[in-house]
Formats: structure tokens, sequence, C-alpha cells
């Protein structure tokens, strides 16, 4: 198997795309990043929601969906552990695994520093060498490491910023070739804000949020030794959500995100007339000038260089809607859905989830169905355990 072979399937197990045959070839055009792990959501509470988290009450998993948030968390710290078996249709032993957290700074409770870790493995893989006998058996991961930084710029909106370090290790060495292919990293900045309010709607205090993150602005990845550069996933998601109590116990939480990946769209030979020389020469020259464009260039140029213009950009949005019922801070059912058009990857599932709480300790659960019988995605289980730092140290006081 060769370094080229092996990398693109990595690649295409990590977004979990259906097959291109249940598609327009014509069509069928998502956008290409590299460490597509960094867009698997990695808590089941969100997930539960149909993958959406830019509005929602602050927790512990707020570094992934947006930082900002920590400035309005009710509690002085929190910690969480998550993990999700990954394309457990196809394999059983791909999983991403994450761990977050963050903590209250300062005497005026506006200020907060977090920070996540989260390690996604592909798994065992077998390489063969050039004549076809096994040669390595590999363990292939994408890792990210960040940290952030958010504070309130007033009663009701706050602002963060986060630092990523990522590293994707799909290399091998092929000794028969003497060549060695080794992992490669970049660093990454998020910017994000939160807006919180408390309107009344006749006479019941409720709470409308609007949040939005911009995420992963950085560097490329140069997979293949530099000879096949991959942008970071950037994306732009916005969300909102509003809060209304139902009895004195009770509240329901309905809320929707937008999503954009701001990467630019990578030519292909379907779009230009291979069989003369002017169709391939202008393929060779968009195929140059995308793999030379900055990611900052790329992120102009991901709203205006679908090949079939308004229309393909519209369809590059995924949308989540979602709802979550919640009892006393101590029981949550939630429910959501998740759509992305079929010419983009075709990723259109059900959420579903429940959660309880202990004061200290926070346990939520969450199960995928997805809407196409022949999605990897479908029955995919989520589970995250919580802390409450503040409850944990109000505890221990009493046991003293």
């Amino acid at each position: 198997m060769t370094r080229k072979v092996l990398i693109t399937i990595i690649l295409a197990a990590a977004t979990a795309f259906l097959p291109m045959s249940a598609q327009d070839k014509n069509e069928f055009n998502p956008v290409q990043t590299g460490v597509n792990s960094l867009n698997i959501a990695p808590d089941a509470r969100a997930a539960s929601m149909g993958d959406l988290g830019a509005a929602t009450e602050p927790d512990a998993n707020s570094q992934y969906w947006n930082p900002s948030k920590y400035a309005f968390a009710y509690s002085q710290a929190g910690v969480s552990l998550s993990y999700t078996p990954w394309l457990r249709k196809l394999v059983n032993d791909i999983f991403l695994a994450d761990l977050s957290g963050y903590w209250k700074i300062g005497s005026d409770d506006n200020q907060a520093i977090s920070a996540s870790m989260r390690y996604f493995s592909l798994g065992e893989v077998n390489t063969t060498d050039g004549e076809g006998y096994a040669s390595q058996s590999l363990n292939p991961y994408e890792l990210a490491a960040d940290l952030a930084y958010s504070r309130k710029l007033s009663d009701s909106y706050s602002m963060g910023v986060a630092f990523r370090y990522i590293y994707s290790d799909l290399g091998f060495s092929s000794s028969y070739a003497g060549d060695i292919s080794k992992g490669t990293s970049a660093f990454a900045a998020d910017i994000s804000g939160f807006v919180n309010t408390y309107p009344m709607v006749g006479r019941n205090e409720c709470q409308w949020t609007f949040g939005w993150n911009i995420s992963n602005i950085g560097s490329k990845l140069a997979y293949n030794n530099g000879n096949d550069p991959a942008f970071l996933p950037t994306n732009l998601r916005l969300g909102t959500a509003f809060t209304f109590p139902l009895t004195d116990f009770n509240t329901l939480t309905l809320a929707f995100d937008a999503n954009k990946l701001l990467v630019p769209t990578k030519p292909r030979q379907s779009d230009y007339d291979m069989d003369t020389p002017e169709g391939q020469q202008a393929y060779n020259d968009a195929l140059t000038e995308w793999e030379n464009m900055s990611p900052i260039t790329g992120i102009f140029k991901s709203f205006t260089d679908a090949p079939n213009g308004f229309k393909e950009e519209l369809q590059e949005i995924n949308m989540s809607v979602g709802a979550e019922y919640n009892y006393n801070q101590q029981f949550f059912i939630r429910a959501g859905y998740f759509y992305e058009n079929k010419n983009k990857g075709n990723r259109q599932y059900f959420g579903f989830g429940a959660g309880f709480s202990l004061n200290v300790v926070r346990l939520d659960a969450s199960y995928m169905l997805a809407t196409a019988q022949t999605s990897p995605l479908d029955q995919t289980l989520r589970f995250t355990l919580s802390f409450d730092l503040d409850g944990l140290k109000e505890l221990l006081g009493k046991r003293k």
C-alpha cells in the first residue's frame, strides 16, 4: 500500500462521507480539509441536540463550541471527559477522546481560562510492500491541545480567544523505497463572542443567547512531505438559543446553529474540458493556485469559489436544531437534528440523549440515528462525565 493511498483512506474514514456512488458525480463536491477529526463533536450533550453549542448554556465542554461562554459560567470551575466510539458500523477500534475544563479567575467573576485536549485514534492499519506482502502495522492518530481566555466586555456580552496546536500522524516508512513519511503539525487560533440576555415574556423571565465562533484559523498541513498540502478546517459557527420556564423547576431550551467551512473548494477535473490542452492547462493552473493559496486568502475565497455559484455556496452551510428539557438542573432530556446537503457530504441524522446530575458529577449520553440507511455514522454513541469543582469543594468542606 503506497503512502498516498493510505492517506486517502484515512482522510476518507475521518470525514465519514457517504460513497460517491450514492451521489451524482457531477454535483457531489464536499469541501476537503486536513485533520477532519476536528469536525467531530466531542461531548454527548451537544451531540444529542444535533451537534450544536454556539449559544447553549455554558458547561465544561464549551471550549469546542464557543470559549467565550465560559465568562458567563455559573460555577467557578469544571472539567469533563468525553468518549466517542467512531464508525462502529465499519470498524471497532476508531475512537475520539476529549478532556476539557475551565477556571474562573479575577475577583469580578468576569474572566475565565480554559483548555482542552482531544485524541482521535484511527485504529490499526496494516500496510503492504511493493510486492504485496505485509509490511507494517500502524496506529495513526490525530491530536489537538488548546488554551483559551474569555472575558465579559459588558453585563451581557463576552469574547474569547483560543490558541491551538494540532498534530496529525498519518505517516509511515517504506523501507523498500527508502522513503520515510512523518507526521505534520499546525498552529491555529479561534475568536468568539457570546450575548446573554434575560427578556421578559409575559410574566416570565426567559433567557436569550447568541453566539459566534471562527475556529481553526491557522497554518496549512504538509502531508506527504509537503506534496499534498491541506487546509485546516477553518470554520464559522453562528447560533442562538431561547430558554423559557415551564414551571418553577422545569425549563425548555430551543436552539439553532448554522455552520460553514471557511475553506476554498478544491478544483475538480470534471469541471474542466480535460479533452483539450486548454482545459488541462486551466485545471492545472487552478490546482496550483489552490495548493499555493494562503489560509487567510482561502477564508475569503471560500464565499465565492463554488463551481456552481451562489447556489452551491448555500449548500456548504450545515444546520442544526435542538431542544433540551431541564428538571431542576438534575435531569435532562435532549433531541436534535443535523442537516448537511447531499452534495457536500450528506450527513443527516437525529440525535437523542439524556443527562443526570448529582451536584458534583453529571453523566450525559447521546445516540445518533442517521436518516440515510448506508451512513457509517448510524448508531453512534457518546458519553461525557463532567465534574463541578465548586460542588466538589463544597462537599469536601462539609465533610471536614
